[in-house]
């Protein structure tokens, strides 16, 4: 199966609409990058600056009981998946206008990996 990178220019800038499939996405990575990057807001199993991550894919935006999300990601009726999130990681204020979250993953193979990484903690017997 031929994979093609599209490449689209918007008034935003060039974004490469490329599926993540297509990176090498590397668990053990990914954990370093969420420990490294991300751990001090984030951590897969309690509420921090910003909500617990295990689980995270299928879940609604906005949807971890008790957290407190702007309005903005609460009513964005977002599902949680490989390619939201990396959307997400790449620029979240482009998703969602007024978010809180303003930390951003530039290079796409660090996003493919802790997508990878997130995907593989979705319960606690399956984290590595």
């Amino acid at each position: 199966m031929k994979v093609c990178n599209l490449l689209l220019w918007t008034g935003l800038g060039l974004f490469s609409l490329a599926p993540l499939a297509s990176l090498t996405a590397d668990v053990d990575q990914g954990k370093d990058v969420f420990a490294k990057r991300c751990s001090g807001c984030h951590s897969l199993d309690v509420d921090k600056e910003g909500p617990r991550l295990r689980g995270v894919f299928g879940r609604k935006a906005g949807s971890v009981a008790g957290f407190p999300y702007s309005d903005a990601v609460r009513n964005s009726g977002i599902l949680w998946d490989e390619n939201h999130l990396n959307r997400w990681l790449e620029n979240p204020e482009q998703m969602v206008k007024d978010t809180n979250m303003e930390f951003r993953v530039s290079d796409p193979a660090e996003r493919a990996s802790l997508i990878a990484f997130l995907k593989s903690a979705a319960s606690k017997s399956d984290a590595k």
